[in-house]
């Protein structure tokens, strides 16, 4: 079976779905649409990193490309690498899922994720291999080039002043991935005292009721260890969420906002604009107009808020599952560079988190997936005069999104009010427009 390129690359089972057969032919058609070697690969810590890693390096040498194996590191620094050294990315991993998944990710020269265009000629490329005859020969793994995750953690220091969480007691969950091996020092030679839970990865337990997608462990050692804050990573560190000194969450969409205020105040924010996807909360967007901050909207993926930033010239931007892109910064998200960035911010203002943290409030948001019998596209349309009624009693406090899923026979009605009853009342009408239009789906 061929996989197709989802909104981060190439995902799926790491013994089923990414057989060494068709790595070893991404590998090749990877070096045949992205052209000139070398390729730098970075994996994050699960069992079936190596092996994912060997092969494809095998179809990237098979077609005469040299490759530079650099070994458990964060995505972002494979794409910091990418950019500086000016050479095709690859990072294994598959995220925020647990160990049985993985995933292949490329970065064109230059740092940047792949176009639909450039990604729709690698799956056509890949098909192509698929269907030839012969083999390819496995490649001896190398000596790991470790400058490429030190001279990213230099650069993630480097984006604040000295010393600039001197005197914060933090508490980090490294989700047993990649961030464990990188995330402690860095912090600590910015002036941190740091508390590190799940950073023993053992090749299964990555994600594991740990990390930015399960953070309860890390918000009670916060509060057990009287610590200032804390942050959590997922898998491959592309992505945080902060706990502030009460334990509470501080999710995405308020670290956001946090750097918006202070880029806004500095003066250094252009265009006075943020960029975010159409789930972010609409707490998020009425604290921007009430600080003057205009709000640039995307679908849903880091991608598509990384294009709008490189069409607008814009300098933030992000989801509020932790995904934050400083563009001036750096070319992809990064939990870390994140994380620093806010704290410093909150530091520079003379603020705690959850003071900070208070730039904005999350309205209700109940979120419901509806199993129809077909994927209807057009479902908005169809069901246009029930969704004009629920956003008329709603009012500017209130938000109604109906969008169809993708890949499934899903449609995805969310809803945000000023309290959970009318949220809950509103989706539940909604929900109820769906499925007479759409059927149910089996």
């Amino acid at each position: 079976m061929t996989l197709r390129f989802g909104t981060d690359g190439v995902r799926g089972h790491a013994d089923s779905e990414l057989t060494p057969e068709l790595v070893t032919a991404l590998g090749r058609a990877a070096a045949r649409v992205l052209g000139h070697g070398p390729v730098v690969i970075g994996r994050d810590t699960r069992v079936s990193g190596p092996r994912l890693e060997a092969d494809l390096a095998a179809g990237l040498a098979a077609e005469g490309l040299a490759v530079d194996n650099v070994g458990v590191v964060p995505t972002p620094a494979v794409a910091h690498a990418s950019a500086t050294r000016g050479v095709t990315g690859a990072m294994i991993s598959a995220s925020h899922n647990a160990f049985v998944d993985n995933g292949i990710k490329f970065f064109a020269s230059g740092g940047r994720k792949l176009s639909d265009e450039v990604e729709a000629a690698l799956e056509a490329e890949l098909d192509r291999i698929l269907h030839e005859d012969g083999g390819v020969e496995p490649v001896a793994g190398g000596d790991e080039d470790s400058t490429v995750g030190a001279a990213w953690v230099d650069a993630v220091v480097a984006s604040v002043p000295e010393q600039a969480l001197a005197g914060l007691r933090l508490v980090i969950d490294c989700a047993n991935g990649a961030a464990s091996a990188w995330a402690p020092a860095a912090l600590e030679r910015l002036g941190a005292s740091v508390e590190v839970i799940h950073a023993s990865p053992d090749g299964t337990n990555i994600n594991a009721a740990c990390g930015s997608t399960h953070p309860a462990d890390l918000q009670a050692r916060v509060v057990a260890s009287g610590a200032d804050a804390g942050l959590a990573f997922d898998g491959d560190a592309d992505r945080v969420v902060g706990v502030d000194h009460t334990g509470a969450l501080v999710d995405g969409d308020h670290l956001i906002a946090i750097c918006a205020l202070d880029r806004h105040r500095r003066g250094v924010l252009v265009d006075d604009t943020v960029v975010v996807t159409v789930m972010t909360n609409l707490g998020f967007r009425l604290a921007m107009e009430a600080n003057g901050i205009r709000v640039e909207e995307t679908a849903v993926g880091d991608r598509y808020v990384l294009e709008a930033l490189a069409r607008g010239g814009w300098s933030l931007g992000g989801e509020q599952s932790g995904h934050v892109i400083f563009p001036d910064l750096a070319t992809t998200g990064d939990g870390l560079l994140t994380g620093v960035q806010v704290l410093a911010a909150v530091r520079g203002a003379g603020q705690r988190l959850a003071e900070a943290a208070e730039v904005m409030t999350s309205l209700p948001q109940v979120l419901v997936n509806v199993r129809v019998a077909e994927r209807r596209p057009d479902i908005a349309s169809l069901i246009g005069p029930s969704i004009a009624e629920v956003e008329a009693e709603l009012g500017a406090r209130g938000r109604v999104l109906i969008r169809p899923s993708g890949t499934e026979p899903l449609i995805r009605v969310m809803v945000e009010a000023e309290d959970d009853g009318a949220a809950d009342r509103a989706a539940a009408r909604l929900v109820a427009a769906v499925e007479d239009v759409a059927g149910v789906g089996g």
